[in-house]
């Protein structure tokens, strides 16, 4: 739980924060001097109403029982009516009161604006959303309070920085590491200083930067003069030996830390240090035990000492003489005999009688319709029913005769009636299981009215549509006219009441399946005479019914039992109650009635309207039935209807609650008292008690104390025990809470057409506590948790849908929902919109609160309730919450009788789709079950032992190579040719024509072609052009600026031949010069350029108006541009001395963000082609395909070198011709009928995503794959064994084999180190377990294992090449079963890092790196990628079993949390998969917080849908807590050219606030 923090000291000086804040919150200990302050406002402001006028004439008012006064100075819509407690009200002030003194600022969410944007409102609310009944007064009193609170509250950020500074915490920010390198020590020091801290050495402070001289770079930790590159800054050197960790976990090089963001995510780390309720047992698992925790219980939990629980009899059914032996019967003998009198009265909406039927026209109409139904709808021989068949009865509320005809007619003909709610679209919440219902009780007929027909939504054909997941239907209308008169011999078959069905009840489960309850025709006559019995009709009362006839107590009551005795029953449909709330007390004014049946809604609404009449007198009542009072809500609402209605004649023992379910219909029910009897005593149930499922009755803490009312007896003839609501039906002792079990004559008999269900709940034999079952007595079980007091009363504390079952204690739904409401929504929320469910994640269930926002709530005041609601929650249930969710008013899926449907919201909840408008989420609070975090253990071992233990045990050491590179074949390219510039003059006198390159535009055509000799001679032009005018000396640094093509190639060799260091750059995007020629400008400044070789237009982009916007185009090196060269010869070329020399710098953008320039010499740039040559077997007769960006890596190799290398022909197709022509690439590969094609993922993406739904027309315009042997991915990271498989399936039509796409990988320090050739076995992939991943180690899991991760070899390992996996720590080899640092030994790695400064030591760490034992003089590149070796039982090309390298992701970029390594991608892979809109995601740590930043590629109001579902799956799959959730655009999250997530980057931009999030939300 948390709360905003403020420091007591500062709410002692100031008097009106305490006010702003807890405008509710009295404490009666204030001192005098703020008095004054609240003097004006002070009415408005208490909202304790134990002190607001209580009036003393109520009779026990001052019993602990009624503590409801007379509320007139309280507004209608300030309380629900299920839930009004005035008790409860003081609890939940009182707790958050004891919250005031440690108020935490709590960081409020970011939104966007637009994602405020609410729901439109419907105009009329209906009122038990209990907006329509407030009353203007409130509303005005509202308005001047929030006007006063409005002065003296300043802007929240003001609190929210006030907050902040004057906490003082440990800057824990700057020591917590990302790697577990050594920590840099920082004292504590206030916050205000964090700035200096965080932002250590980067900003221009005084602060002493920490001291990183004892740091030792252990572990790879690979610090060199790499520039970071923050998105729009100048290159800042890095001052010697500055370590990667006070980079890493500072805010991000630069950042001002006083930004948003920081801020508030520095308030979240305040609130998450606060100490968290103690975790179940600490335990921490081995990766092959299961992450399932286990509660120790808790010595002190309360536990039942009572005896085992007796079974309780109800009274004996009366043996009546003239009783009808089944119900037609009696129906036919009222009216033949008592033809006149009235048996329903309906009203029109305002209130006044409709019309009344008679008991004689509601026989004659049954006939009619049993008549028509047997004999009307078919034909003689095909007759459409036959008794026994099930018929839906749709009517609406509003029209209670057509209904009570169609029930009874239905009886008449002994066919079975399923009444149902009328569908009003096809998207009805709960439509799919109205469906199952009819579908299991086998309906395929429907009968309802003329009117009701014609409202149903219709297709446009006039038909009647096919509501969701229903059966076909035939709808018949029973009005009247419409019927037959049956023939005078027809008399309708009454026979003796039997076990046969007589009719359905439906009835809907906590998951939302709607099932429908069997009523034997037994049942059904016994159940009216027992409640005849119970409640004491006599013939020819009134009755008024507010309940709807279609189901339970309305049914039971209203129209069976009635119909029994002959009563006049006066129903008062839903439609009139809103327009007209006291309609019902009027009418039993009116009608003298003897006996209502109604809710706590109705108690409520009526005592709200109750000002406009004065001259209602209750007095002729004698039963006041209470539907709902199993509802332990309902006493409060009782109390206050009697208090305001007692001086209208209401007498206190006439108010009957009753406890009611659909399986065992009536339970219980109060009789009424004799006059002046002592009503019956309540009970006062602590808390926490009922959450272990124990009576203990409350006296210390009336905080978290519930006070519930008895619901009467037993039934006649029932007998009752209580019985564990979970597992078998064990008896509970005396002071155990536990479910009703009820065997009666009068209760439901099955799930109709569900036989597996019906047996668990209708036919139970409780057992006793050595699980002897009590006899051959079955039961049924109610639903309904309760327990048996003093006297036989029974009392209900819950019902088991409502229960939620957190940590092995319970809580009730209804519970929650009171103390939230209690929690005074002042604008926040409606108060009858409220839904209280439980989801599961990881292995426990967790509470969500979801209700309906009001649209004149403002943000804060949003917040500030949701964060109330927490404390209150946790203070009084010592429960926490997981989320809590506002939705704009009118979205939440209603039932038809307007109440919240639960199962359809949580469904929304889980899919996605309830489209919150404020989210908050509190993880950090309520998973308590997470494993213990592990502690690394110091190594007492060395690597000598460790290596020895592997080769004891049998495991082979982790290493694997390419084959041998031999000696240099006799092929013309004899040893003299060791450098590439020599092989181009070679070519060009020995080939001149034979065509290296070709270029190709967006339509396919080849624009530009080089020969040998063409290439050579502009490689000469742009020679003399650089010795003119460059005034260049040998071993310069020279920046290549073209765009993909032939130019670039020539300028290159140009370069070679001068004798100066080409270095290419991407040159920058006309569009987005302000994001990517800081970068061109950066790589020109540290590679110390003298000159830029570039085109024309280029050139001009250069000098422009626009560049110099953002960066200084004055002091750009010489600019060359070669387009128009003239053609002149260099005197001599340039021919290195040694092959050592540099032959290029090849820069790149790391994805952490750092630029690095290698050195490649000649050597290694020959022994790279050659090598190359001989794993892809190129020569020049050959042809391939190059779609790539030429400027780094192995795509540059590709592009430039390799063709002048091995002579073959080399098709260029610039990616970025793809986005103009997406078949280019495909199509050309099909056309030259290539069998080598190299791309990127990007490349591969474009494809997949674009041409995916295209394969047919592609098809059509002749495109062919079945040439391509290889297409390998050029990478340098994890292969994305999803995206190449989507690839290869969807273009497998095309006649691509499913084998030819593969990767390749190389890193910086070894620009090619695996590469799918055309010799080696196919690439295969293996299935490795993810918890054992995170500890380092390599697990082969089954395919489709849970928690597995597939991975794909990366190629095939070059020749000359040698691997080995070593642990970064100590460096010493690995066995094959971990995961380690890939260290390499290979010709053609690069020769050290470009740098500045010229940090030796650190780059011979990178380059030249010896084992710490085992092979101690052979020296080694590390490559920075985590990987492992497996041996596989395929053969490699010389026939040894094939050793394959598998690539796991980069050591900078992992996380490590909890003491695991986490690979970001894999959290990215399932926060991707946790819902349809999320496009991209990322994620990254600050502060040792965990941040996901996800695309949403849907509308924005799906932004808050992602929080929660992103925060399940990492929690669910990954076992950690998300820190904060930024949503935010398509195409925020950076990228290289690669197609890499630059992590760092986006990590920069968020600290820096610069992303525009939708929403960024904070979890607690």
């Amino acid at each position: 739980y948390m709360c905003s923090f403020f420091d007591s000291a500062l709410l002692d000086k100031d008097p009106e924060v305490s006010i702003s804040l807890f405008s509710d919150i009295t404490q009666k200990g204030y001192e005098k001097k703020r008095a004054k302050l609240l003097a004006p406002f002070l009415p408005q402001i208490t909202s304790n109403p134990a002190s607001s006028d209580r009036s003393p004439a109520s009779p026990e008012a001052s019993g602990p029982s009624s503590s409801s006064g007379g509320r007139r100075n309280r507004s209608g819509g300030a309380r629900d009516d299920r839930y009004r407690s005035d008790i409860h009200t003081e609890a939940v002030q009182a707790a958050l009161a004891k919250h005031k003194e440690e108020k935490m600022a709590l960081p409020m969410p970011t939104k966007r604006r637009s994602a405020f944007v609410q729901s439109p409102v419907d105009n009329c609310t209906p009122p038990d959303t209990s907006s329509a009944s407030e009353d203007e007064g409130s509303l005005r009193r509202q308005a001047t309070l929030s006007a006063a609170l409005a002065q003296s509250l300043q802007s929240p950020d003001y609190w929210i920085n006030r907050s902040v500074q004057s906490s003082s915490t440990s800057s824990s920010a700057s020591s917590t590491l990302s790697h577990g390198e050594n920590k840099t020590q920082t004292q504590p020091q206030p916050t205000s200083a964090l700035a200096d801290i965080l932002a250590s050495t980067r900003i221009g402070n005084n602060s002493v930067p920490p001291d990183v001289t004892s740091y030792t770079p252990e572990r790879g930790s690979r610090v060199d003069s790499r520039v970071d590159l923050p998105p729009n800054a100048m290159p800042r050197a890095l001052p010697r030996g500055q370590s990667r960790t006070s980079m890493l976990d500072t805010t991000a090089d630069g950042v001002p830390v006083n930004s948003r963001v920081s801020t508030k995510i520095q308030q979240l780390l305040n609130t998450l240090k606060r100490p968290k309720r103690q975790a179940l047992s600490e335990f921490f698992l081995d990766d092959s035990e299961e992450i399932v925790e286990v509660p120790q219980p808790d010595p002190n939990t309360p536990r039942p000492e009572g005896r085992q629980i007796i079974p309780v009899k109800g009274e004996p059914l009366g043996v009546v003489s003239n009783w009808p032996p089944a119900l037609q019967a009696a129906l036919a003998r009222w009216g033949a005999t008592q033809a006149k009198s009235p048996a329903l009265t309906a009203l029109d909406v305002t209130g006044k009688p409709l019309y009344t039927l008679t008991y004689g026209k509601l026989w004659s109409r049954s006939l009619k319709l049993a008549y028509t139904l047997l004999n009307k709808l078919g034909t003689k021989n095909e007759p459409v029913l036959r008794p026994g068949d099930r018929v839906a009865l749709v009517y609406p509320n509003s029209d209670p005769a057509m209904f009570w005809v169609a029930f009874y007619g239905c009886l008449l003909a002994e066919v079975i009636p399923v009444p149902i709610e009328v569908p009003l679209s096809r998207q009805d919440a709960g439509s799919l299981q109205i469906g199952f219902l009819l579908g299991s009780c086998g309906v395929g007929l429907a009968l309802t009215s003329e009117i009701c027909l014609k409202g149903l939504p219709k297709t446009p054909q006039g038909e009647i549509i096919q509501f969701k997941g229903w059966p076909r239907m035939k709808w018949v209308v029973t009005d009247t006219k419409y019927l037959t008169k049956p023939s005078k011999d027809w008399q309708p078959h009454i026979p003796t009441a039997n076990t046969d069905t007589a009719y359905i009840e439906y009835k809907a489960s906590k998951e939302g399946t709607v099932m429908g309850v069997a009523v034997s025709k037994i049942a059904l006559l016994t159940h009216c005479q027992a409640l005849t019995q119970a409640c004491n009709y006599c013939e020819g009362e009134t009755l008024v019914n507010v309940l709807d006839c279609k189901k339970d107590m309305g049914l039971w009551h209203g129209v069976l039992t009635s119909v029994m005795n002959r009563i006049h029953t006066i129903t008062v449909p839903y439609a009139v109650m809103k327009a007209c709330p006291m309609s019902w007390v009027q009418r039993v004014h009116i009608h003298k009635a003897r006996v209502a049946l109604v809710k706590c809604r109705d108690l409520h609404w009526a005592m709200m309207a109750h000002r406009d009449q004065r001259d209602t007198n209750l007095s002729s009542i004698r039963m006041l039935i209470v539907a709902d009072g199993a509802n332990p809500w309902s006493v409060s609402s009782c109390d206050a209807f009697l208090n305001v209605f007692q001086s209208h004649g209401l007498k206190p023992e006439v108010i009957c609650p009753c406890a009611s379910s659909p399986e065992a219909l009536t339970v219980a029910i109060r009789r009424p008292g004799a006059r002046g009897a002592a009503l019956p005593a309540r009970a006062i149930l602590s808390m926490g008690g009922l959450s272990h499922g124990v009576i203990r009755v409350n006296t210390e803490d009336k905080n978290s104390a519930l006070t519930v009312q008895d619901v009467g007896h037993v039934m006649p003839g029932a007998l009752m025990c209580i019985v564990k609501p979970d597992g078998p039906p064990q008896l509970c002792k005396t002071d155990e809470i536990g479910e009703i079990v009820l065997n009666s004559r009068a209760g439901g008999t099955m799930y109709y057409g569900l036989p597996g269900v019906t047996k668990n709940t209708f036919e139970v034999i409780p057992v006793n506590q050595a699980g002897a079952p009590l006899g051959e007595i079955l039961f049924t079980r109610t639903g309904l948790l309760g327990f048996v007091g003093p006297g036989s009363l029974v009392f209900v504390v819950g019902k088991n849908e409502g229960l939620l079952m957190v940590s092995g204690r319970r809580h009730n739904a209804d519970d929650l929902v009171a103390t939230a409401l209690a929690v005074e929504p002042v604008k926040t929320v409606y108060r009858g919109r409220i839904a209280v469910f439980s989801v599961t994640v990881f292995y426990d269930e967790r509470i969500v609160i979801v209700a309906e926002q009001r649209p004149d709530a403002s943000e804060e005041d949003s917040f500030q309730w949701m964060s109330r609601v927490l404390q209150a929650i946790d203070s009084i249930h010592q429960v926490g919450l997981y989320c809590l969710a506002l939705v704009p008013a009118n979205t939440l899926p209603k039932t038809p009788l307007g109440g919240i449907h639960i199962s359809e919201t949580k469904q929304n909840f889980l899919e996605g789709n309830l489209h919150p408008c404020n989210i908050l989420l509190c993880p950090h609070t309520c998973v308590t079950n997470l494993p213990k975090p592990r502690q690394k253990q110091p190594v007492g071992v060395g690597p000598a032992s460790i290596m020895v233990g592997n080769l004891v045990a049998g495991k082979r050491m982790a290493q694997a190579a390419g084959r041998e590179l031999g000696p240099l074949e006799e092929e013309g390219l004899v040893r003299k040719h060791q450098f590439l510039s020599e092989a181009l003059q070679w070519r060009a006198q020995t080939d001149p024509d034979h065509v290296l390159y070709v270029l190709l535009n967006a339509k396919g055509v080849a624009v530009c072609t080089a020969t040998c000799s063409q290439l050579h001679k502009r490689a000469e032009k742009i020679t003399s052009a650089l010795m003119e005018r460059g005034g260049l000396n040998t071993g310069d640094n020279v920046v290549l600026l073209y765009p993909p093509g032939i130019d670039l190639i020539a300028a290159f060799y140009g370069c070679l031949y001068a004798g100066v260091i080409p270095v290419t750059v991407r040159p920058p995007h006309p569009q987005n010069l302000a994001a990517t020629l800081p970068t061109v400008r950066m790589i020109i400044d540290v590679s110390k350029a003298a000159c830029i070789l570039t085109t024309q237009p280029l050139m001009r982009i250069l000098r422009s108006r626009e560049a110099a916007a953002s960066v200084n185009v004055k002091t750009w090196p010489t600019i060359i541009d070669t387009d128009d060269l003239p053609r002149r010869r260099p005197p001599q070329l340039y021919k290195p001395p040694t092959a050592e020399m540099l032959a290029y710098l090849d820069f790149s953008v790391s994805t952490t963000g750092m630029l690095t320039g290698v050195k490649m010499s000649h050597a290694a740039v020959s022994t790279l082609c050659r090598s190359i040559k001989l794993q892809c077997e190129l020569y020049s007769s050959r042809q391939i395909a190059i779609c790539l960006d030429p400027y780094c890596g192995l795509g540059f190799v590709q592009w430039c070198l390799s063709s002048v290398y091995s002579g073959h022909q080399s098709i260029l197709i610039p990616p970025m011709e793809l986005e103009l022509s997406l078949p280019l690439w495909l199509s050309t590969l099909s056309q030259y009928k290539i069998r080598d094609t190299f791309c990127s993922y990007s490349v591969m993406e474009l494809c997949t995503k674009g041409l995916g739904t295209q394969t047919d027309t592609l098809k059509a315009r002749g495109v062919n794959l079945s040439c391509v042997r290889s297409c390998v991915v050029i990478a340098e990271e994890r292969p994305r064994l999803a995206l190449t498989q989507s690839f290869s399936k969807l273009f497998k039509d095309l006649g691509l084999s499913p084998r030819a796409v593969s990767t390749a990988f190389g890193s910086r320090v070894n620009l090619a180190i695996c590469l799918q050739g055309t010799a080696g076995p196919d690439p295969s992939t293996v299935y490795v377990d993810m918890k054992s991943l995170r500890h380092d180690r390599v697990r082969l899991v089954e395919r489709g294992a849970p928690q597995s991760l597939s991975l794909m070899e990366s190629g095939t390992i070059l020749p000359g090449v040698r691997v080995i996996i070593v642990n970064p720590e100590t460096r010493g080899p690995l066995g094959d079963s971990h995961l380690g640092e890939i260290w390499i030994q290979s010709p053609h790695s690069s020769s050290g890092y470009y740098t500045i400064y010229g940090e030796e030591s650190l780059q011979a760490d990178h380059f030249n790196t010896r084992l710490s034992f085992g092979e101690p003089h052979t020296l080694w590149a590390r490559t920075g990628y985590l990987g492992f070796v497996k041996r596989t039982e395929l053969l490699g090309s010389t026939g040894d079993r094939h050793d394959a390298l598998f690539v796991v992701g980069q050591l900078d970029e992992t996380l490590e949390l909890r003491g695991l390594r986490y690979h970001p991608i894999d959290i990215e892979t399932s926060v991707s998969r946790a819902h349809r809109s999320i496009a991209e995601s990322a994620v990254f740590t600050w502060t040792n917080l965990l941040v996901v930043v996800a695309e949403l590629a849907g509308s924005e109001q799906e932004a808050l849908d992602l929080v929660p579902l992103v925060t399940n799956v990492v929690l669910e799959e990954h076992h950690l807590i998300v820190g904060v959730v930024v949503v935010v655009d398509p195409g925020v999250i950076p990228i290289n050219s690669r197609g890499e997530k630059q992590r760092m980057h986006l990590r920069d931009s968020f600290l820096a606030d610069q992303l525009d999030p939708i929403y960024v939300a904070y979890n607690m």
